[in-house]
């Protein structure tokens, strides 16, 4: 697939000089802090060692005096209070976090993660109805509830009280809650709006212990293993409070784990942990559960106390991953073939739908065809006699949330953020939804964004990197949206001759680079998806690429690499926007 290369906005030269100058470090760094808004030594330094003590104050959060007080009445009167969350990796995190605080200090407390294919997601009936008989007169509701306007009136009529915690767009009309912690609310003056949902619950606790005395940053650091894996798989900007909770929370995973978290390492044999390894290796497992069999297993693991059965559980868990990773490449292959001899040049959205496909990994095949054709995309599967559901994903530059809200007068039920939503419609319903979606789609999506675009944070000389440059560029992490690993571009590369193609098809590509100007210093490099490139580098021809530098390690050994994200002949230099 083509791709456009953008190179970002820069600083001026005196911009540059002087940070620095100031700071002793590489002029590129310095770039790079610059267009993180980073402009003096002070921020350098809370950017560099985020800081635990500053932590933005609950309290600003709107309703959180409520929750609190609810929160305590239960605990003063010893009621039963029913912990309930969503089955992905942020709703089951919160729930473990949240039980795991509760169940220290209170005797009556019990965690719920709703079945996938019988209750679907959010708050249910049959949850609330768990309540009321295990006599829970409170359920905390975590990376749900927002929009669970029925349920929670249903909850009081059966005389239980609920606190949501929810990090998703609300919508104009609020719940009628006890409490309604949700940072996106347009009356809330909480200064950070991009909190998870498990962060959400954290904030909660964070309260609680204010109000009651306790040592509150002890307590938060118990919790912040949990707080970074909800982080990195709910793909929330890693900035502002996000990156604090990330940084300690990397910390105290590679340190200090809870037996669940710490149960999942067994699966790699990486010394460190970073947040693209949460995505990829920790990530999956936990939405396995979910996605296959029960959320609750995994919020059963990540609230284990024994090594030895959480890592019991964790094994199991892997087994379920295996069933998802065997369900997705099928669904995947069936959606594709479905497309296959299909001209999809007015078809701005994507969809498809078969009755048969588990919902559980529908969200991952959307994913799939988002990255193959580079549009937005909807899978549906049947959940009900008259009633299909859908995941969706986006691509940037369209609002796949907005998209579907403009049509919620066909819609059931549906939720989510900008790039990733779900929605359940009536059968009925299915192709005056799909007619209308690509209407909007088509409207809102420009030529130029049906060409996926790379953003390039500096050009450089690849005889820069040096380990010197590379330490200070570790620095920089944890990264993800908001503060995305800086991708760079260089120019007069060669490959030494060991290029090939590799893995299943060939698909990707493996090299060793050297600049043409100085063959003596070479680069390990590999570029996923790039095996069709393998043209432009053969032969020593001289090429550019961008890429962004890792740590790779192999064998005990570790190495920089650098990761290809795409490749161009020299000739088309002056193509490169800016």
């Amino acid at each position: 697939m083509n791709k456009r290369w953008r190179i970002k906005t820069r600083p001026s030269d005196e911009e540059i000089d002087a940070l620095s100058s100031a700071l002793k470090i590489d002029k590129v760094l310095a770039l790079l802090l610059l267009q993180r808004n980073i402009k003096t030594h002070e921020e350098a330094k809370a950017f560099f060692h985020p800081d635990l003590n500053r932590l933005h104050d609950p309290f600003l959060m709107q309703d959180m005096d409520r929750a609190v007080a609810r929160v305590e009445q239960a605990l003063d009167a010893r009621e039963g209070i029913l912990v309930y969350g969503d089955y992905d990796v942020d709703g089951t995190t919160a729930v473990a976090l949240m039980y795991s605080f509760l169940r220290k200090i209170h005797p009556n407390v019990y965690s719920y993660i709703p079945d996938r294919n019988n209750e679907g997601y959010g708050v249910s009936f049959r949850g609330i109805d768990t309540a009321r008989e295990k006599n829970c007169k409170l359920i905390i509701a975590l990376d749900c509830g927002i929009k669970a306007d029925r349920e929670i009136e249903y909850a009081a009529s059966q005389g239980i009280d609920i606190i949501i915690c929810d990090h998703h767009r609300p919508s104009d009309v609020l719940p009628k809650a006890t409490a309604v912690l949700d940072p996106k609310r347009t009356d809330c003056s909480y200064p950070f709006k991009e909190l998870s949902g498990c962060g959400v619950g954290l904030k909660l606790i964070q309260a609680i212990c204010r109000r009651k005395g306790w040592d509150e940053k002890s307590v938060v650091k118990e919790y912040l293993d949990l707080a970074a894996v909800s982080i990195g798989a709910d793909i929330v900007p890693i900035v502002d409070e996000n990156r604090t909770l990330a940084y300690h929370g990397l910390k105290k995973l590679n340190n200090d784990p809870c037996p669940g978290i710490k149960a999942f390492t067994i699966f790699s044999k990486k010394r460190f942990f970073s947040i693209s390894d949460v995505i990829f290796i920790i990530a999956p497992r936990i939405n396995a559960a979910g996605r296959i069999n029960q959320g609750m297993h995994a919020v059963d693991l990540l609230t284990a106390q024994n090594d030895v059965v959480a890592k019991e559980m964790a094994l199991e868990i892997d087994r379920l991953n295996a069933e998802r990773k065997e369900l997705d490449a099928a669904i995947t292959e069936e959606a594709m073939d479905m497309l296959k001899d299909k001209v999809l040049d007015d078809e701005f959205c994507i969809i498809v739908y078969n009755p048969l496909w588990h919902k559980g990994v529908i969200g991952i095949v959307a994913s799939r065809l988002v990255e193959q054709f580079y549009r937005p995309a909807m899978v549906f599967t049947q959940t009900d006699d008259d009633m299909i559901s859908a995941s969706a994903r986006s691509m940037h530059g369209f609002d796949i949330y907005n998209a579907i809200e403009e049509c919620q007068d066909l819609i059931e039920q549906f939720g989510g953020h900008k790039y990733a939503a779900g929605l359940t419609i009536k059968m009925e319903n299915f192709e005056e939804f799909r007619r209308r979606i690509n209407d909007i789609a088509r409207s809102a999506i420009q030529p130029e964004m049906r060409t996926p675009e790379v953003e390039i944070d500096a050009q450089i000389d690849i005889r820069d990197i040096t380990p010197r440059f590379f330490k200070t560029l570790k620095k920089f992490a944890p990264f993800g949206p908001g503060n995305n690993s800086p991708i760079f571009m260089a120019r007069g590369l060669k490959d030494n001759g060991w290029g090939k193609s590799v893995g299943k098809n060939e698909q990707h590509l493996k090299m060793t680079i050297t600049s043409a100007e100085d063959p003596s210093r070479t680069y390990d490099a590999i570029g996923f998806n790039l095996g069709e490139k393998m043209e432009l580098i053969s032969e020593g021809q001289p090429f550019m690429a961008v890429f962004s530098i890792e740590e790779n390690e192999y064998m005990g050994r570790t190495s920089i690499q650098l990761r290809i994200k795409d490749i161009k002949p020299e000739s088309e230099y002056d193509s490169i926007q800016s």
